[in-house]
């Protein structure tokens, strides 16, 4: 749930039942990754492992990332003035829909995510199935890069600028169903976002209830569905300096 090099959080892997929440305290400069894991089951030592989002067979991740395909959200903390900056990535495929909204906000910010269920509308050959034998369908969604491993899809090699590596069929079904969220490696325009926030609410499975932020922002109406470029600004009455630590506001709806 981090990057390398990066103070080490109190908890980097947890259980969550739905309704659930958790606040992870962090520190100004620190980046890193979180993300959902579903299918998971583990002993009372930690070892075990997740359909989706797995991170080397551990419940605590201590700095290994999510095995893909994972919806992830990405963040880098600013310090002083400077303002963080953030986004939903898809390009690593989809696991689950999840909302990322700042809390706490000095100005305008925008929230970001996916609420649609990509899975849904996942192509066969992106396709992740679920083996439990308990009829689960269509678990994740893969990237173009993962399942067919070519640079074209990948940006790698000559295809490593955002010049030559252009959308992709596939990576254009992420992008019509989550317009904000990362579709493929060179989608900075409508995807990278800047804040200067207290806190940030990360909600996963948002679409499952209405749920509110802790500053009583309604999510299912943050984000836009497909079609819908409307965006909402979020305003804050709280103190332009960053209290420290920073909070992020965890609340994940589906984790089994």
């Amino acid at each position: 749930m981090q990057r390398a090099g990066n103070p080490q959080l109190a908890s980097t892997g947890f259980r969550l039942d739905s309704g659930q929440s958790v606040s992870i305290s962090s520190v100004p400069g620190w980046s890193g990754r979180i993300w959902a894991r579903t299918g998971c089951t583990f002993d009372d030592s930690g070892n075990g492992s997740c359909q989706t989002g797995d991170c080397g067979g551990r419940l605590e991740c201590q700095g290994s990332g999510a095995t893909p395909p994972a919806s992830l959200f990405e963040i880098t903390l600013g310090t002083g003035n400077v303002k963080d900056y953030y986004d939903v990535s898809l390009v690593d495929g989809y696991n689950l829909p999840l909302v990322a909204a700042p809390v706490g906000i000095h100005g305008a910010c925008k929230a970001t995510g996916c609420v649609s269920d990509v899975n849904m509308g996942c192509p066969k050959e992106l396709q992740v199935v679920g083996g439990g034998g308990g009829g689960e369908g269509v678990v994740a969604c893969k990237s173009a890069c993962e399942a067919f491993g070519l640079d074209q899809y990948c940006c790698g090699g000559e295809f490593a600028n955002p010049t030559a590596c252009r959308p992709s069929f596939y990576s254009a079904i992420f992008k019509r169903a989550c317009p904000r969220a990362y579709s493929y490696a060179f989608d900075d325009g409508t995807s990278t976002f800047t804040c200067q926030a207290s806190d940030y609410a990360i909600i996963f499975c948002p679409t499952a209830n209405r749920i509110e932020t802790p500053d009583g922002v309604d999510t299912a109406s943050v984000i836009p569905k497909p079609g819908n470029e409307e965006t909402m600004k979020l305003v804050s009455s709280s103190n332009f300096l960053r209290p420290l630590p920073l909070m992020f506001l965890l609340f994940i709806l589906y984790l089994t």
